[in-house]
């Protein structure tokens, strides 16, 4: 890292640390990035306002002693306030917030700051189903995590036919052919275009209402979360 370094950020952890300060973990489309916020718990902290969770911020970064940076300037680009409107909507937020903060410790991809941006925005428009949000952000944590979902083959190797019904295997991880199955053309066509889509697109996609919950667990078990 350059002695400084200026970025875009997300706030994904806050740590109060010592009197006044503030142990921040964020993430930009450079990987994560851990800094100290001195003095921001202060009234008259200029750092303060930058900060904030559920937010895209313009950051300054100094190279501190270890591998801690400091921060030195925060300035609030993107603020998406009507989150916190929703209990219920913000918590899914804090839910999917936690898990990129682990993927991205895991994985180091500037994909991850694109993908919880998006995230972000559409929970912020709260006429957007919260199941295509999460459902498309699964796929693409699955994915980013080395285990995307095989929209193409079956487990035994043959393609998905538009004629037939498939369940997916959460042993397997993989759709399987079965009569009683409840995945239909429809089911793997939507999830083949979150994969394909950013989100903003996919939010313009109409007639999804049928098949969304099915495709919301499909997602959310290959995902492998349960919280």
């Amino acid at each position: 890292m350059s002695p400084t370094q200026r970025t875009t950020a997300i706030v994904l952890r806050r740590t109060n640390y010592g009197e006044a300060d503030r142990i921040i973990q964020l993430l930009t489309p450079l990987g994560q990035r851990s800094v100290i916020a001195k003095g921001v718990r202060r009234e008259k902290s200029k750092l303060a306002g930058g900060i904030e969770l559920f937010a895209v911020s313009d950051v300054v970064i100094r190279r501190g002693r270890g591998e801690l940076g400091v921060l030195t300037s925060a300035r609030l680009n993107v603020f998406y306030h009507h989150i916190l409107d929703d209990y219920e909507r913000m918590q899914q937020v804090y839910a999917i917030m936690k898990l990129v903060a682990n993927g991205s410790e895991q994985i180091d991809e500037p994909e991850w700051f694109m993908v919880l941006a998006q995230v972000l925005a559409a929970f912020n428009e709260r006429t957007i189903d919260r199941r295509l949000i999460e459902a498309w952000f699964y796929l693409r944590y699955a994915g980013l995590l080395g285990s995307e979902l095989n929209l193409h083959i079956d487990a035994t190797g043959h393609k998905l036919q538009s004629d037939r019904r498939y369940m997916y295997d959460l042993s397997e991880q993989v759709l399987r052919l079965s009569n009683r199955g409840n995945l239909t053309a429809d089911h793997i066509k939507l999830l083949r275009l979150m994969q394909a889509n950013s989100l903003e697109k996919m939010a313009r996609i109409r007639g999804v209402t049928p098949v969304i919950a099915d495709c919301w667990l499909v997602a959310r078990q290959h995902a492998e979360v349960g919280y």
